[in-house]
């Protein structure tokens, strides 16, 4: 058996243009919808598939603001059966902030005789790009830690944990529990919630706390979008007398020999 926590965060829809705020401290949500990133929705499958294979549960820890409740209970409807909020605005959080108060939790749970034996975090933010919260998170619980990792199996009371190698091929890790590992997208396939999900998660009580600490803040001078990608259009021809240009196209593409 596993017992399974996993950090999610409320972020902005990518799926429009997107905007920051007027300080350039953030991503402006407010004409679009807010989701989980890829990478926290295949945590939560991996998390999910682990206890179906080997028994145990899986807990959700997030921060934020209290409209964050709305993604927990979309993570729970998908397989996990408790979940923590620690209600404050996170604007004023930095990563040393967040896992501070996640490793809060994961003591608190302890004490009450909830141990986490695997922490699943999502590899990076998706609004502000902050890969450091794992890392951070796993010294503050004096835990092994792995990052860039697609999926996770537990044999023999370890984690073994597989991600991309820099070369293309891939790694291997094996983790005594407990242990941090953040996951990148790809590795699996998250499920979509039941109609029985969605209202077995409408009946979970969300555990409510509040920060720990005053926050120290992340020391962020601005975020800046990239520029548009520059795209082009080739028109080669009309009709048939484009022809020569099409398969001169395909040769300098090798597509044609």
């Amino acid at each position: 058996m596993v017992d399974v926590l996993v950090c999610v965060k409320r972020v902005p829809d990518s799926s429009g243009q997107v905007l920051l705020t007027d300080d350039a401290q953030a991503v402006d949500a407010r004409y679009v919808g807010s989701t989980l990133s890829e990478h926290e929705n295949c945590a939560v499958e991996l998390a999910a598939q682990l206890v179906e294979a080997d028994g145990g549960t899986v807990s959700l820890v997030s921060i934020g603001a209290a409209e964050t409740v709305e993604q927990l209970r979309s993570a729970l409807a998908v397989g996990a059966g408790a979940a923590t909020l620690v209600e404050t605005d996170l604007r004023d959080f930095g990563p040393s902030d967040i896992a501070h108060e996640i490793a809060e939790v994961v003591r608190a749970h302890a004490e009450a005789g909830r141990t986490h034996d695997l922490v699943l975090l999502g590899n990076d933010a998706a609004d502000t790009g902050d890969f450091q919260v794992p890392v951070r998170l796993a010294h503050a619980l004096g835990r092994p830690v792995v990052t860039g990792i697609r999926t996770v199996s537990i044999q023999d009371g370890r984690a073994i944990a597989h991600g991309d190698a820099p070369d293309g091929g891939r790694e291997t890790f094996d983790l005594p529990l407990p242990a941090v590992v953040a996951v990148s997208e790809g590795g699996v396939s998250p499920r979509y919630p039941t109609i029985k999900g969605r209202m077995g998660a409408k009946k979970v009580e969300i555990e409510m706390r509040q920060p720990s600490r005053a926050p120290v803040g992340s020391g962020r001078v601005r975020l800046t979008l990239p520029p548009p990608t520059p795209s082009s259009v080739q028109v080669l021809g009309e009709g048939p007398e484009a022809a020569p240009a099409v398969v001169d196209l395909f040769q300098s593409l090798g597509v044609l020999r």
